[in-house]
């Protein structure tokens, strides 16, 4: 648990180096060599849709597939043996990551619904970048309590969820439905093999490129595969206890998590927040996009998560976080509201062809995102201490100490 926390915020440090170089690059004599080099074809045409295969193709199709491998074995690692693992433990997290999905949907459809062309960007608020937020929260070092790092992952995570079910609901286009076949005979042939005790890495790897291709002709955006081919790696429970070295699914996590986490996302950053703002009026930064996406990030992350936690423990629904006051909830809400990695993402899926509105977009998310990460910083930076601060971090890092996890990361409730 302390590694992964550490990884996870030591790779949103180098996200956030990334996101920073890729902005003074795009904004300087180097920006045409950026641009040439993100998009230099690359490869042979894998699909008609795509055309020649580019570095920016591979990264975001290619690269972001594995990244999304990964996101499916931390929700299947957390719904089978972690903290999503019982509906006590559950609630908070998915009313919390609901309601932060749902209110930026809707301040956004209030700034730019009536914008033609622009509703199809409704989800890009939705998503929280988990990497950049816990970046952010490592630069608080010791005033970050343990309960706020994971209920941030665990909202992070549920989210996460969403955003994959909303890529495969709402951004897919024209359906290959014999190629869509085909990824659905590889799938089955995965839990197939799951089920009749196949354990080695290798074979389901192979069998995920063989999905990711399919998928890539299917129309369904092909890093959805990652997510579906990590549902059927084995895995091993070990209730009560640390990972096990022997689970197919634990080795595969901890094997890909430093490539992810120091590789691939910092990646993704550098070739998508490349935006070159020399020339923008503050007309364009205020653009119903870019304003409805940053008002999304900022105000609705914040107002959907920290209500929803508020009302839940108001109503007996769920507890208080272990060891944080109201302050520091509030300011991990603000937080949340670091959309980066996957609003990007789905930024790109919602305005496909239309280089102009993918900037704006791209705009708008830095804008709301950065406000989160320096309003949030600084609320948790001088918010006080929970008075039992101290005695609840002991006993945190004792259980941590104990058997990989922490037990309970709420107070008791009624």
């Amino acid at each position: 648990m302390r590694d992964f926390l550490e990884s996870e915020s030591a790779g949103g440090i180098l996200l956030i180096f990334a996101a920073i170089l890729a902005m003074i690059v795009a904004n300087s004599t180097l920006a045409p060599l950026y641009h040439d080099a993100i998009h230099a074809v690359a490869g042979p045409t894998l699909t008609d849709k795509l055309g020649p295969m580019t570095v920016h193709l591979w990264i975001n199709d290619g690269l972001m597939a594995v990244f999304f491998l990964l996101v499916g074995l931390e929700i299947k690692r957390e719904f089978v043996d972690g903290r999503l693992a019982s509906w006590d433990r559950r609630r908070l997290p998915f009313i919390a990551a609901a309601a932060g999905m749902a209110v930026p949907a809707a301040l956004y459809m209030l700034f730019a619904g009536d914008e033609p062309g622009l509703a199809q960007g409704w989800a890009i608020p939705a998503a929280t970048d988990i990497a950049f937020a816990m970046g952010v929260l490592a630069l608080l070092g010791k005033r970050a309590p343990t309960s706020l790092k994971l209920f941030l992952v665990t909202v992070a995570i549920v989210d996460d969820m969403g955003a994959v079910a909303i890529i495969a609901l709402f951004y897919t286009a024209k359906i290959n439905m014999v190629a869509l076949g085909a990824a659905a005979a590889i799938l089955a042939l995965m839990f197939a093999m799951n089920r009749s005790g196949v354990k080695s890495l290798v074979v389901y790897l192979l069998m995920f490129l063989l999905l990711w291709y399919a998928m890539l002709l299917s129309g369904v955006h092909a890093t959805i595969a990652g997510v579906l081919a990590a549902m059927t790696i084995p895995f091993e429970r070990t209730p009560g206890g640390p990972d096990s070295r022997t689970s197919p699914l634990h080795r595969l996590e901890h094997a890909l998590h430093p490539w992810v986490a120091f590789a691939i996302v910092p990646l993704f950053g550098f070739a998508n927040a490349g935006v070159d703002v020399r020339e923008l009026g503050v007309d364009q930064l205020f653009a119903p996009l870019p304003l409805g996406i940053a008002a999304g990030l900022f105000l609705g992350k914040q107002i959907g998560i920290f209500g929803s936690v508020w009302l839940a423990v108001k109503l007996g629904i769920a507890g208080r976080l272990r060891g944080a006051t109201w302050l520091q909830v509030y300011g991990v809400a603000m937080l949340c509201g670091i959309g980066f990695t996957m609003s990007l993402f789905i930024g790109g899926l919602a305005f496909p062809g239309n280089a102009l509105l993918v900037e704006e977009a791209k705009i708008g998310i830095l804008m709301g995102s950065l406000a989160a990460a320096l309003i949030g910083f600084a609320v948790l930076r001088f918010a006080p201490l929970h008075p039992q601060h101290d005695a609840v971090e002991s006993v945190s890092n004792g259980e941590i100490a104990a058997d990989g996890d922490v037990r309970d990361t709420s107070e008791a409730h009624g």
